[in-house]
């Protein structure tokens, strides 16, 4: 799975953008701002092992991946919902589940969704987000 950014230049530095996980950095140079997204990604992520490739792509744009498809989709489904200021709870509620655990379970990287359980779950916490990914192989 990737999801899409972008890369600019803006005056000395390069501004690099992956709007899905509400995540912006840069850096002195278009590589430097690569790099320092995997960093950022990685530090969010706070888990061993994880490691975020940006792989660019035509004009600007670029595609964010990682090594560990259900890291990165729980730090996909933690960042949505905290920026919003969703509780657990609240997110669990929104799926028409009792327990936090319903969705915290996704969110922890305990359980991996399927497309169609990923999609409910984005709509319950961030239904006006229309999130760019592609399954990569």
């Amino acid at each position: 799975m990737r999801f899409e950014g972008r890369v600019w230049k803006d005056n000395d530095h390069w501004l690099i953008e992956v709007p899905a996980l509400h995540a912006i950095t840069q850096g002195t140079s278009e590589q430097d701002a690569y790099e320092m997204m995997q960093d950022l990604v990685e530090t969010m992520a706070d888990t061993e092992g994880f490691e975020a490739t940006v792989f660019p792509q035509a004009a600007g744009q670029l595609e964010l991946g990682a090594n560990d498809v259900k890291v990165l989709v729980a730090l996909l489904l933690r960042r949505q919902r905290e920026t919003r200021g969703i509780t657990l709870a609240e997110a669990a509620a929104k799926l028409h589940q009792k327990s936090r655990n319903a969705y915290a379970r996704y969110e922890q990287g305990k359980a991996v969704p399927t497309i169609e359980k990923l999609d409910e779950l984005l709509q319950a916490i961030a239904p006006d987000q229309q999130l760019v990914c592609r399954l990569a192989s």
